[in-house]
């Protein structure tokens, strides 16, 4: 009995993630595939093809990005976006998404890679793992501390959210690992390694 249980968790744990990976990108595209088709429904009328609305979703995000890279549909979108980012509240939410899916842009990324570190403070023994999010204190207002410092974003376990720690550069040490590896390690608290275990 004991063996019978312990097979069942151990496939309950292997299936799960799959099923909810699965489950979680079906509603995905069914959402996609909905929202595009009240769109071009007037168009099409009763005539569908299954994937036509999803396709026309991919194309609008593509054609979007096309337009944002050009300086006047840029200029246009601070237009729009001023209702967000001069509204209380409001602006606080739409701000901080903003930040954070430009930190998670190929365009952030190639102007200034982010570097997985090692976090080691002075007579303390412990290590704490976190990201490189600013390499100079160029930019901020006054009242932090003088020298070389850098800010690492230290991510919490089972959880959305983290600290950011402006440190003395000589604290941290790069480590050979990526930011997504990093960030999914943080999130289980480390319980797996980089490699699978040898049953």
């Amino acid at each position: 009995m004991k063996r019978l249980s312990q097979y069942f968790l151990r496939g309950l744990m292997t299936l799960l993630p799959l099923g909810l990976t699965i489950y979680l990108l079906y509603v995905l595209v069914a959402w996609s595939e909905s929202f595009a088709m009240q769109f071009i429904r007037p168009i099409v009328g009763s005539f569908y093809v299954p994937g036509m609305g999803l396709l026309l979703a991919t194309g609008m995000i593509v054609l979007a990005g096309f337009l944002i890279s050009r300086d006047s549909a840029a200029r246009l979108l601070d237009w729009v976006e001023l209702p967000f980012t001069n509204t209380p509240v409001v602006k606080s939410v739409y701000n901080s998404l903003k930040s954070f899916a430009d930190y998670f842009s190929p365009q952030s990324r190639s102007e200034s890679p982010q570097q997985v570190v090692v976090l080691r403070m002075p007579d303390y023994p412990v290590e704490m793992v976190g990201l490189v999010t600013r390499n100079h204190m160029q930019g901020l207002p006054p009242g932090f501390l003088p020298g070389e410092r850098v800010a690492v974003y230290l991510p919490m376990s089972y959880m959305i959210g983290g600290y950011t720690l402006f440190v003395p550069r000589e604290w941290v040490t790069p480590i050979n690992m990526s930011v997504e590896e990093a960030m999914r390690s943080s999130l289980i608290a480390w319980m797996t390694s980089r490699s699978k275990a040898n049953p």
